[in-house]
């Protein structure tokens, strides 16, 4: 059964591989993150341990029995009791409704563990599967998105008001 964990430095080297694998399947749908996001991940990953350490975001992988990702999960910009959340899954498990369990779980961590009374996450127009995963998991279309909120493409602002 796959488990929710909180991003740490040990996770480094299976988010990489993670990142790498589906690379090709989430430029499909999102901006690709471009070769320098690889060239320079050790860094990056460094930066993202320090931004959490700081408590400006949250960082979740979703991880298998046997250590692999199989998903992220990010609360971006906490603040104020909101945030922006983001998620990305791996290809071999898409459609499973893993995703949205996940952001389920997510949003109640967000609720007890970082204290969020509201989350906001925009698609794509062309992500149809992020709309669904959204949608299902209790967010309600708020307007829409711009090409700079979403790496250059149009879409939809979504919210959910949580609940403890």
């Amino acid at each position: 059964m796959p488990k929710l964990e909180q991003l740490r430095a040990g996770h480094a080297p299976a988010v990489l591989a993670f990142e790498l694998a589906n690379r090709a399947y989430f430029a499909a749908s999102v901006s690709d993150r471009g070769d320098e996001f690889f060239d320079e991940f050790p860094d990056r990953y460094s930066a993202l341990l320090a931004e959490q350490e700081a408590g400006i975001s949250a960082f979740y992988v979703l991880v298998a029995e046997d250590g692999s990702v199989l998903g992220r999960f990010n609360l971006y910009d906490l603040e104020d009791g909101t945030a922006e959340l983001g998620y990305r899954v791996a290809q071999q498990v898409a459609g499973r409704g893993l995703a949205t369990a996940t952001v389920r779980e997510l949003c109640r961590l967000a609720a007890v563990r970082h204290g969020l009374r509201i989350l906001r996450a925009a698609a794509s127009h062309n992500n149809a599967a992020s709309q669904k995963v959204l949608t299902k998991a209790g967010f309600a279309v708020v307007g829409p998105a711009a090409p700079a909120d979403l790496g250059g493409r149009s879409g939809t602002w979504y919210q959910r008001d949580l609940q403890l």
